[in-house]
This record gives structure tokens, C-alpha cells and sequence, in this order.
């Protein structure tokens, strides 16, 4: 196996985007990260993946590969376009490592897209059930707020988790957003706002869930050895795992308040990496809701089982805590347009390792996780990145 490296991301403005249309947001992003290595064109890439999931249903078009390449020009022997719902982003980065680990392609650009600002809401969360099992569970309500919201009540009843822990992920979160220039939401909140916003389903709030977003994100990768001619502070892609449980829907999980297939991803990508979760000095994690990022800190082993409270109360997870987690300001400040997040969290802590990072730069960091997941958590990507020496 070859080791892998990311040698130039790119990012578009998040949020509402009716400024551009789906092709354009695409290269938007693919434009920044060709601007980001030295010499790389178009041209020269070898595989290509396009991470989206329902362009269809949000833009009205098929097929969304193909606006890739002949937006940019590109002719690639392997091209995919990778739905995997939420996890369509981290799906698609692990399908350029393999691609250039197994020496099959020599270099990979990978996109992740979503326009989902083009219709009404109403429409936009009826797309976004369908990535539930439509006859037995999004039919019968079960659907994301409320199938997290199930989770977040069994975990209450486990461990005894707050609403005001809870609120604190999202202040955190919102504070580190506030300091991304393309975070869809740039404004600091108060845990009174959180507890005070409208309730989606008991026991989140509004302030505790992330928003529909319009977005693109993109990664070139190419071989490690190659890195150098490309970028002066590469970063490696040491670890990789990827798992999912035998159930798609929430009522087959064999625990709400620990995500095994997400043990499981995480296992693979530290065994990969030869490292452990004390290791890391920063983490981008999935927190499509406050909860999923809290049962993230201890599957991920930053925490015991049912510690996770006591992560959020210390502070360890903020900006100078023992381990920062989305400084990027994640899906609920930065935004989440499906698609693209797996591949945005890819390009924050590729920036962090190089120390790009601005003023939510996390000192000394070498070494970072990403962890993307899709559907009520029964299926999971963890991806583990190291500045090169």
C-alpha cells in the first residue's frame, strides 16, 4: 500500500448560495484547491469522486459528475459519483485513498457538493427523510430530529446528561464559527439562546440542531512520496476505517447511546495509523445534533462511556483543551450542506496541520480526526491526517 497524501483543499462561501448554480458552486471549491498545490491542473488528474446525495430532488439534476468534468475540463480514468447520504464526503475521500494506495490513479480530486437552499424547507426536510427507512420509520415520524431526539432522551436516561450540556456543545461551536470566514452562521450565542429557541423534538432544541446549507468542498490527494512537487507542507492520510451497523433503521440499533459501528470505524482507523486516541490534537466530528457530537467524544475514546458530560463541563473540548473538537465551528455553525461535509472536515484539519488555521488555529497540532456519519447513526467514516515530517 502507497501512503496518501492531501496536497491541496478548497472551500466555498456556506450557507444560501442563489448566487450560483450547482456547476458553478462544484468548481467553485475544485478552483480554490488547484490554487492551493503548485502546478496541478485539471488535466492531470486520474480519478475523480463526487460526493453528493440528492441533487436530483434539491437542483433537479442527474448525473452531477459529469458537470465536473466538463466545467473543468477533466478527462479522468476513474470518475464516481459516491452517495452515502450524510456520509457521502468521507465515503468519497476514502474512495480516493484506495485508489491511490492500491496504485490504481496517481492523483484523485475529490468534491463534495450540495445545493439544498433551492427549495422551501418543508421540501427540504421531505428530502432529507428519505434518507430514513421510508415505510417503517420516516412514514411513521421517525425521522432525523426525532430519531436523534430519541437518543438524546435514552442517553439522558443512561448517564444523565443536561439540556445545558447539550447547549454548551452548540455555544462552543457557534464561538469557533464565529472566527471561520465561511461558516454559514458567524455570530457567537448564549446557552440562554439555545434553551430558549423553539423545540424540535424533545429534549432539542432549534439551537440544537444544524442548519440546510448550500455548499462545496474539495481535496486533491496523490501519492506521499509525490506530495513535495505539489504543496511544501503536505499531509499525510495515515488511518482510515469505515464501518456500518446491520440495521438502517433507529428501531434495529442494538444501542442508541453507543454507536458500535462508529467503534468499529474508529478501531480500523487507529490501528491503520499506529496511534491511540490521546494522540490527537484536534477533531472534526459529525454534529448534525448536540448529541451526536457527545456520544462522538466517548466512541471516538476521548472519553469513558457516560463521560461525556463531564468532557463538555471541563472544557477540554474547546480551542486550547486537551482536545479541540470542530474548530471549523462543525455542522451546526459552519453548516451542512450533505454532501460536502465529510470533505469540508478533510480540508479543516488538512489547514490546521499546516497551521493555516487563523484565528481558530489550534497550537502545535500534527496529528487530526475526522469522523462523518450518515442515517440515525448506523453507519460511520473515520479518517485519520498527520503533517508530513
Amino acid at each position: 500500500m502507497r501512503p496518501v497524501s492531501v496536497v491541496g483543499v478548497g472551500l466555498t462561501q456556506w450557507g444560501k448560495r442563489n448566487d450560483v448554480s450547482l456547476g458553478e458552486l462544484i468548481v467553485e471549491s475544485a478552483e480554490h484547491a488547484f490554487k492551493d498545490t503548485k502546478g496541478l491542473e485539471p488535466k492531470d488528474i486520474e480519478a475523480l469522486y463526487l460526493a453528493n446525495a440528492q441533487s436530483e430532488r434539491f437542483t433537479e439534476q442527474a448525473h452531477p459528475a459529469n458537470l465536473v468534468a466538463e466545467f473543468l475540463g477533466m478527462s479522468p480514468k476513474v470518475a464516481s459519483r459516491i452517495e452515502m447520504a450524510c456520509a457521502s464526503g468521507g465515503a468519497a475521500i476514502r474512495n480516493a485513498f484506495f485508489a491511490i494506495t492500491s496504485g490504481q490513479a496517481d492523483s484523485a480530486l475529490v468534491i463534495g457538493v450540495e445545493k439544498m437552499c433551492n427549495v422551501p424547507s418543508p421540501e427540504a426536510m421531505r428530502n432529507l427523510c428519505l434518507v430514513e427507512d421510508l415505510t417503517w420509520e420516516s412514514f411513521h415520524g421517525m425521522i432525523p430530529p426525532s430519531g436523534f431526539a430519541l437518543i438524546a432522551s435514552r442517553y439522558m436516561h443512561e448517564y444523565g446528561v443536561t439540556q445545558e450540556q447539550l447547549a454548551k456543545i452548540a455555544v462552543k461551536n457557534h464561538k469557533n464559527g464565529s472566527k471561520n470566514p465561511i461558516a454559514q452562521f458567524r455570530k457567537e450565542i448564549t446557552i440562554e439562546t439555545v434553551l430558549e429557541s423553539p423545540m424540535i423534538a424533545h429534549p432539542l432544541n432549534l439551537f440544537d440542531c444544524s442548519p440546510i446549507s448550500d455548499g462545496s468542498a474539495a481535496a486533491i490527494l496523490v501519492p506521499a512520496k509525490e506530495a513535495r512537487k505539489y504543496n511544501d507542507t503536505p499531509v499525510d492520510v495515515i488511518g482510515s476505517g469505515q464501518f456500518m451497523e446491520p440495521s438502517f433503521n433507529c428501531s434495529n440499533m442494538q444501542s442508541l447511546t453507543t454507536w458500535r459501528a462508529l467503534v468499529n470505524a474508529a478501531n480500523n482507523a487507529y490501528s491503520m495509523a499506529k496511534l491511540k486516541p490521546k494522540d490527537m490534537d484536534l477533531a472534526e466530528t459529525h454534529d448534525c445534533f448536540t448529541i451526536a457530537e457527545l456520544i462522538e467524544y466517548e466512541d471516538l475514546g476521548f472519553c469513558k462511556k457516560g463521560e461525556g458530560p463531564k468532557l463538555v463541563d471541563s472544557g477540554d473540548t474547546e480551542i486550547g483543551g486537551r482536545i479541540p473538537v470542530n474548530p471549523s465551528g462543525g455542522l451546526k455553525s459552519k453548516g451542512h450542506p450533505v454532501g460536502a461535509t465529510g470533505v469540508a472536515q478533510i480540508a479543516e484539519v488538512t489547514e490546521q496541520l499546516r497551521g493555516e488555521g487563523g484565528p481558530r488555529q489550534v497550537d502545535g497540532a500534527t496529528t487530526g480526526i475526522t469522523q462523518n456519519l450518515s442515517g440515525f447513526a448506523t453507519h460511520h467514516v473515520v479518517h485519520i491526517l498527520r503533517r508530513q515530517n
